[in-house]
């Protein structure tokens, strides 16, 4: 492709909104346009890169026996409300009325239409199993999209369905998606762990998240050194201490702390480490305030709050209610002399301390020296209530845990029968019985694929692409093209040469100053830069440079396409 020829059209700048290194370079790449909040325009040259990591998906997913279809973008409400999803998703949906109007949704994803599919025609154990998958354009009305494509409301994504007879013929279907998975983002070139996660709103039995590592990366993940364990934060268990309870070894004191309502300043103005103070969480369930407590370096984690037994539906607990419960307003809250008939649930860490620093109930006062069974009552129950840190046990008993960032761009789940009991999808088994089918699905994030790797590949250059996705392998930059006969022949001839071998290569016919054609081809990302200059030609040489190298290599040009083909060869 001829630069002149083609739409490359960067920024010096990025636009002021722009929060994170991938949505800044790809404005200023121009590989997408804004359009409106979290709606963006894929331009040719980002749509090249797009449509390069589509085509690896869609060969890995057809590889792994899954089959492609495409369903509609415009979904009828009524089989949302069979599972009851049209009301619980909330205000993500997009909700459409059409001429008649009947109620339709853009589809932010297909479990319902493709379980309406396979419950019309399949009939028999021995049409099981199936496996169908499509990309596709998803909308979902974030409530505050950010990051660029990385959290987008309208994003191209690839979801597969799964059906099976029975749970271990689910999980052999997932474990296939979560190889081709593997398969996927190791040809893509990314850095990445899979991980244990919770279900969430999805629903099911077993869930893995594909996370590209990265610091700017939203989600939390816990791994350990010592093996294959590897968990998001909000589904990693800490483990019970080893460690009892020790003997209190002080009285109860009320000390005055005016101002200090976070653990934090409480910990400083007493000269205690923060592992000393113990934090109290209200909320609402079952129709009551319940207090929650937790170490005051530690962070509480509401998936595991959400699966405390008989909690049920929560939220936290409004002003109101806390001070209606405890007299108190939040700051100052602690478990001494609280209504006998709140519940109090304890972290694992909380449960083995003694003599701990706590809110007092009391504003601008706390406790030190509390201890359950002599101050206050022992705990109702005793819970994991927080997120893993730096340093806890592994869960699997090998080794501790580091905690890293991660993007994520999969997500497998097990579903089991969710939805297809909530839709009676069935089948007969050979002796006639019906059986409920069991589900899976398997997302990938098309667009946040391409987000999540300039997150891993930049520099303050730009883009660095890996070779899988780069939108031209070998950029040809010929200083003076429009001024130098010469260069401009080795230039087109260099051009004919690679092109003729099935060489990605973008030449810069545009007659720019060095600097400027240098700055916007380091901007978008070419893994390799060839320079032609009237200088090197009177040496029979050019300039070749990889994109990662910090200065250029002279190459014969007798030698040159040779040298550019093994550059750019897969390995």
């Amino acid at each position: 492709m001829r630069a002149s020829r083609f739409y490359l059209h960067t920024l010096k700048e990025a636009p002021a909104e722009a929060e994170v290194a991938s949505q800044k370079l790809m404005l200023r790449a121009g590989l997408v346009k804004k359009v409106a909040a979290g709606i963006y325009t894929w331009m040719p040259l980002g749509l090249i890169t797009l449509r390069k990591v589509e085509q690896i998906v869609r060969e890995e997913m057809n590889r792994a026996g899954a089959l492609e279809a495409y369903l509609p973008h415009v979904v009828p409400a009524e089989l949302w409300q069979e599972t009851q999803r049209w009301d619980k998703f909330g205000p993500q949906l997009l909700k459409i009325k059409d001429r008649q109007q009947r109620d339709f949704l853009f589809g932010p994803t297909h479990e319902e239409v493709m379980t309406d599919i396979v419950r019309k025609d399949i009939g028999s154990y021995r049409q099981l199993p199936v496996n169908l998958y499509q990309i596709q354009v998803k909308f979902r009305d974030e409530i505050r999209p950010r990051f660029g494509v990385m959290r987008g409301r309208e994003f191209l994504m690839k979801d597969a369905y799964s059906f099976d007879v029975d749970r271990d013929a689910l999980m052999a279907s997932y474990r296939g998606m979560y190889a081709a998975y593997e398969r996927i983002f190791t040809r893509l070139g990314l850095r990445f762990r899979a991980v244990e996660a919770d279900t969430g709103a999805i629903g099911g039995f077993a869930s893995h998240e594909f996370q590209v590592l990265a610091d700017s990366g939203e989600d939390a993940i816990a791994y350990s050194n010592d093996s294959e364990y590897a968990a998001n934060v909000e589904q990693a268990e800490a483990i019970a201490p080893a460690s009892q309870r020790a003997q209190p070894a002080e009285p109860m004191q009320k000390v005055p702390t005016p101002g200090k309502s976070t653990c934090e300043d409480v910990a400083l103005l007493l000269g205690l480490p923060l592992s000393r103070t113990v934090k109290c969480l209200l909320i609402h369930a079952q129709a009551r305030v319940q207090m929650l407590l937790l170490r005051g370096d530690h962070m509480g984690n509401e998936v595991k709050i959400g699966k405390l037994p008989g909690i049920g539906a929560w939220r936290w607990a409004s002003e109101a209610e806390i001070v209606g419960a405890t007299g108190c307003r939040p700051g100052y809250l602690g478990p001494v002399g609280i209504p006998v008939d709140m519940p109090l649930i304890v972290d694992r860490q909380v449960a083995v301390m003694s003599d701990f620093v706590c809110g007092a109930n009391e504003a601008d006062y706390h406790l030190r020296g509390v201890n359950f069974g002599r101050d206050c009552r022992e705990p109702d129950a005793v819970a994991d209530l927080r997120n893993v840190v730096d340093g806890d046990p592994s869960p699997d008993g090998k080794g501790t845990l580091s905690i890293v960032r991660g993007i994520e761009v999969g997500h497998v789940f097990a579903l089991g029968d969710v939805y297809s009991t909530a839709m009676g999808a069935t089948y007969l088994d050979a002796g006639g019985q019906s059986h409920v089918i069991q589900m899976g699905c398997y997302g990938i994030g098309v667009t946040r694929i391409v987000a999540a790797a300039i997150e891993q590949n930049h520099d303050d250059k730009g883009i660095i692409w890996p070779p899988a996705m780069t939108p031209f392998a070998v950029a040809i930059a010929p200083i003076g093209y429009d001024r130098s006969a010469a260069v401009r022949e080795q230039a087109d001839r260099l051009y004919d040469a690679l092109v003729t071998a099935g060489v990605e290569v973008l030449l810069d016919d545009r007659g720019e100053r060095p600097g400027v054609m240098f700055a916007d081809l380091e901007l978008i990302g070419i893994p390799h830069r060839i320079t032609i200059g009237e200088r090197g030609l009177k040496e029979g040489v050019v300039e070749c440079q990889g994109r990662r190298e910090a200065s250029a290599r002279k190459v014969a040009i007798a030698d040159v396409v040779s040298y550019v083909i093994d550059k750019v060869r897969p390995a």
